[in-house]
Formats: C-alpha cells, structure tokens, sequence
C-alpha cells in the first residue's frame, strides 16, 4: 500500500486527535528507523522516550516472542513468575515497598492519586487538596489532565475533578504559601518534560519533601519521561537526594511493550484493600517479561554511566550550537538523555525545524512550540549525536 493510500485510510477512519507527520515508518534497527519507502531515519525522539534500548532490541525481541508462545494473558486473579519478578525489581530500584503495574502512564499516575486521597482520608476528610506545577504534563484521564498545569488541556472536558492547585515549579515559597494542613499530596515531575525540559534547581526538591513532611502530605514524583535511566540514575530523584513516598513511571519501563507503574511506601500501601484499585490487562505477563529484560540491563552501572557520558556530550554539542547561532537558540537545559534546546528568534517554527530535520533523515520533537526536545534511545553514541547536531547545524544555518 502506498503512502497517500495509508494517509487517507487513516484520515478516513482514526479520531482526528494526533498532528502526525507526513511519513509511514515501517521497521527499525537500534537508534535508527526506515518508512515504507526505505528512507532511513536516526530517532532522537524514541517513541517519546519508550525505545530505551532502541529498535529491534535482540534480547528484548528475544523475550517477547518466547513469552507470547507461552503465555500472553491470564488476569491479575492468578499469580504469574514475570509479573512477581518484576514487581520485587521495581521495589529494589525505588527503595519504596509495594508496586503495582498498570497499562500507561496516565494509568500510573490515576492510581498514584487514587491511593494518595484513600490514604488521606484516614487523617481528615478534609485532607484533599493535590498540589501539581504549572506547565506540567501527568496524562489525559479526567485526573490527570486535571492535575496537568496547563489549562490548554482542560477546556471543553469541564468540571474538573475538584481540589487541585498550581504553583510554578522552582519556586519553593510559593508552594509553601499554597500548601496547608489539608493538602494530601504534592506532584511533580521530577524533570518537567512535556513543559519545556526543567530541571529542579538546587535544593528545590529537598525543600519540597520538607513542606510535604510538614504538613503530612504525601510527596509523588512522576518519572514517567524521567525515569528508566534517562537522568543518568535509574530514577532522576536520585540525582538530587530526595526520596518521595510515590513515584510512577511507564515510557521505556518495558522498551516499547505498553505498561505502567507505581511504587508506594508500605505505609501508603496499606490504604489499599481488595477491590480498591486494579487493572485487567495492567502487569500481563508479556508486558511483564518485556519490563524484566530492561530492568535487567538499564541499571547496570556501566549502562548509566554511558548515558550519563554520552549526555554530558550531547549537552555540550548543543551549546556549540547555541554558541555558534546565539539569536536562534537560547538556553539549553536538561540532565542525561532528557535535553532541551530554548528556541528563540529562529528563522524558522521549532515545527518547521523538526520538519527540516526529518526531510533530512533527522527524528526529533519540539515541544510547547518553542522547546527542540532530545529523547533518543539510551544506547547513542557520540557519533550518533555528531549525526544529529550536523543536521540541526544544517537547518539553523540556512
């Protein structure tokens, strides 16, 4: 089938609710992809930070073919191996106590706020209030983009879920201003994303878990785009020291495979009971096994250390962009493989740049109109990035 074929079954029969491009992918092979046609494609974008171990991952590949020949779905009234392994893995990275696996993102996140309310309610019926950060991105159930700080995203679905607050994101005393004795929770990206790419600044998170321990509030991180290693550390709050009593992550928890997750505390767990939360395809054994093979080899420290290097790289590369076309490219932001480059008199959108870019077999993302955002897979080299930066050099400099 051709391309304008594949173009007009799509438009003809799928909710117009996507800005898709002009390409039909078809296969991929470690950080690179190729359309129906045969043109190739390096991806710094991964999927949106799923394809942590890029494209056709052999021993991910592997799993999934052996475990779909032996058992795909059984629903969660049955214990299975990959989901128990899994589970026992996610509890040791996080050094929280109980997890639970759900099917994406905004699933990890709806149970994260589900279990926080339950667990207030044992200190106040009035202790409702969930406090999140302008500019920030948490999904798109009622909940979650509800709790997503950008009214963009709320008109048309009111009334919104009840309770929830903004405060800007770094700014510690303003949080302090907003949260009081009724405050259940405190949710954060631990890198703002979708918002632009922000990073936490000094001990902004630690003065967070301060106010959250203050106030008897339960402290959330969403490492759904930061998590998995993408920071350098296989959960970004460990870059800065601060442990919060929730965190969720979905993205590359399984290379591409859908999936979710929360981990609690064992305290927080206990709010739940039988029938209080639950999924039926969340922790299936094939997304289960998937998850496995890259809990098994994301944390590795030689692996970190990579993106760590690699990122450190990356990062400078843009900032002899940033050098070289000063009245086109601001600041640039962001820790590890999670980068953002600020847009600010170009000569062209950051969508006509991202467009550039691919017509010149270049995958990357441009987000909140103004941000050029890098999420390649995490086993780039420098030669990939030099790949990537060339091109972006070419588009800048016409």
């Amino acid at each position: 089938m051709t391309e304008e074929k594949i173009f007009e079954r799509d438009n003809s029969n799928y909710l117009p609710v996507f800005n898709r491009y002009k390409i039909v992918l078809d296969r991929g092979e470690g950080v690179y992809l190729y359309d129906i046609n045969g043109k190739k494609y390096i991806d710094f974008l991964g999927g949106i930070a799923v394809n942590v171990l890029g494209h056709n991952y052999a021993p991910l590949v592997d799993v999934i073919s052996k475990q779909a020949a032996k058992l795909i779905h059984v629903s969660n009234l049955y214990y299975t191996q990959p989901q128990a392994d899994a589970a026992a893995k996610l509890v040791k990275l996080s050094g929280l106590d109980r997890a639970f696996f759900g099917n994406s993102g905004a699933e990890a996140n709806e149970g994260a706020l589900k279990i926080a309310r339950k667990y207030a309610k044992k200190f106040s019926p009035d202790k409702t209030q969930i406090i999140t950060a302008w500019d920030s991105f948490h999904g798109r159930t009622l909940a979650t983009l509800t709790a997503t700080g950008q009214p963009k995203y709320h008109k048309g679905f009111e009334p919104l879920p009840a309770d929830f607050d903004y405060v800007h994101y770094n700014d510690a005393e303003e949080l302090a201003a907003k949260m009081s004795d009724k405050t259940c929770a405190v949710m954060l990206e631990t890198i703002q994303g979708e918002g632009g790419v922000y990073p936490p600044k000094d001990d902004y998170l630690k003065k967070v878990r301060e106010l959250c321990d203050k106030h008897n509030a339960l402290l959330i991180f969403d490492e759904i785009q930061s998590g998995m290693g993408r920071s350098g550390k296989f959960f970004a709050y460990e870059k800065y020291g601060v442990k919060p009593d929730i965190v969720t992550l979905a993205k590359g928890l399984a290379g591409g495979v859908p999936i979710g997750a929360f981990c609690v505390t064992e305290e927080v767990a206990q709010a739940f009971h039988a029938g209080d939360h639950g999924t039926t395809f969340g922790g299936n054994p094939l997304a289960c096994a998937a998850a496995n093979v890259v809990l098994d080899t994301i944390p590795d420290e030689k692996f970190l250390a990579h993106v760590e290097e690699v990122g450190t790289y990356f990062k400078n590369r843009l900032i002899d962009l940033q050098k070289k076309y000063p009245n086109q490219i601001g600041e640039i932001r962001g820790e590890g493989l999670i980068l953002g480059a600020q847009l600010s008199k170009p000569k062209r959108t950051g969508v006509e740049i991202v467009n550039e870019c691919m017509k010149r077999g270049a995958i990357i993302n441009c987000t909140v109109g103004t941000v050029l955002r890098f999420l390649p897979p995490l086993i780039i080299t420098n030669e990939h990035v030099d790949e990537v930066v060339d091109i972006l050099d070419s588009v800048l400099g016409e």
